[in-house]
């Protein structure tokens, strides 16, 4: 579709809570453009968005839609049938999903986007980082709100633009990008993805973008990414070479050196000096949901984390023995999708069994029936084969009763996954 983005004056988001799409809605807003949006329910992100001058609708029905809408954008998880788009088409509005818009926006920029299974929000909100530290002035768009600025959007006024590439049902296509950084590649959405070649065909097919002046930032021996590199037109530039081992980070964890690796390797690539993104990777403070502490319970420390992949729970806990190597580790973790629940069944549970205690709950089925077979319950059955302190609740009030009777000051708890689990976090804490 071929839309001019200044002659849009009206801009409607389907699902504008989103963390993508919120980000979005605010770069619309910068632009001087008349955002409305609506979602199933206020949040906290939709109250700030109507601070900052969205006409939110708490209710997705037909008549959100005027004719004077110039454009719509949707998430994913929109259904074709959905009230709201099936008014924009019988109006002849244009649509378009979350990355066909962002695109539209940020190739027109030097782009750089940070792709991969794991770490694409902590690193690219530690390069906006460096970038800022180097006066680089970005705009930026990254999946979570960075702790620096509580905003997950950049307002910029450079050539630069920063920005979180999903890989979800190749999405990150629409994107054109100068520097592509490429964390890792695993078998990851396997509810679009057939396999861990698909999802290899798919970071290709955007590695083969990349110009002959740009880059591709990866770990060159990484077996899964290895061979996307081949034959590539652009450079490819080896992060391991940027590992720094005596870095003070203030996040731990070696995977979080890892995407400091990533992070000034593509800044490197940039122009920028390493004295500087070190500056700026010393004092970078996380982002939200990312191993983010939330207070303490009984004098524990309470962190809640987006983990929702076996490799990023065993990354996150590993993060957490660094920092409390005396300290029992209780991991309270929400399955995210049936699906993927199903296919990592085995890895989920050799991951959640290095935890001292595991406490499980239902499966949040954002885009999924629960067909599977898989399940929340099964899946603590399974953990506790494996560690005997293992237990199930469905209920959320269930377990914050439960451990604000059992957590002790001896104990860390790392409440981990990607869907509503993040009350729990709120509500041990409060």
């Amino acid at each position: 579709m071929s839309l001019n983005l200044e002659n849009l004056k009206k801009v409607h988001m389907i699902g504008i809570g989103g963390i993508g799409m919120s980000g979005l809605a605010r770069l619309f807003l910068h632009e001087g453009k008349g955002v409305s949006g609506s979602d199933r329910a206020p949040s906290d992100i939709t109250n700030a968005l109507e601070k900052e001058g969205v006409r939110f609708f708490a209710k997705q029905v037909a008549d959100n839609i005027a004719s004077d809408i110039d454009l719509v954008v949707y998430t994913e998880a929109m259904s074709k049938d959905h009230p709201e788009m099936a008014a924009a088409r019988a109006l002849g509005v244009p649509m378009m999903n979350y990355f066909e818009a962002l695109g539209l926006v940020a190739n027109q920029y030097y782009l750089i986007a940070i792709a991969g299974t794991h770490g694409k929000t902590t690193t690219t909100a530690m390069l906006i980082d460096i970038f800022e530290e180097a006066g680089l002035d970005p705009t930026a768009i990254v999946g979570s709100l960075r702790s620096k600025t509580k905003n997950n959007y950049r307002a910029g006024k450079s050539k630069y633009f920063i920005v979180e590439a999903c890989e979800y049902k190749r999405d990150f296509l629409h994107l054109e990008p100068d520097i592509l950084v490429l964390t890792n590649i695993e078998a990851e959405h396997l509810d679009y993805y057939k396999d861990l070649v698909d999802v290899q065909a798919a970071f290709r097919e955007l590695a083969m973008k990349v110009p002959e002046y740009g880059a591709v930032v990866a770990d060159v021996t990484n077996p899964n990414v290895k061979p996307l590199l081949e034959g590539l037109k652009c450079g490819v530039v080896d992060y391991r070479n940027m590992i720094d081992l005596d870095l003070n980070l203030r996040v731990p964890g070696i995977h979080n050196r890892q995407n400091a690796a990533a992070a000034s390797a593509a800044a490197a690539y940039a122009g920028v000096d390493y004295r500087l993104s070190i500056q700026a990777l010393e004092k970078f403070s996380g982002t939200w949901r990312r191993f983010e502490h939330k207070g303490t319970l009984n004098g524990a420390s309470v962190y809640d984390d987006y983990g929702h992949h076996p490799t990023e729970i065993s990354a996150t806990m590993a993060g957490a023995r660094e920092l409390y190597p005396d300290k029992k580790i209780i991991t309270v973790f929400q399955p995210h999708l049936y699906s993927r629940t199903a296919e990592l069944f085995d890895d989920f549970v050799a991951a959640l069994a290095k935890s001292d205690r595991v406490v499980l709950t239902h499966v949040y089925d954002a885009r999924d029936t629960g067909k599977s077979g898989a399940t929340g319950e099964s899946l603590a059955e399974a953990v506790k084969q494996r560690n005997p302190d293992t237990a199930y609740f469905e209920k959320f009030d269930d377990i914050v009763t439960e451990l604000r009777n059992t957590v002790t000051d001896g104990d860390v708890v790392l409440v981990m996954g990607a869907g509503d689990v993040t009350k729990i976090a709120a509500e041990l804490t409060n």
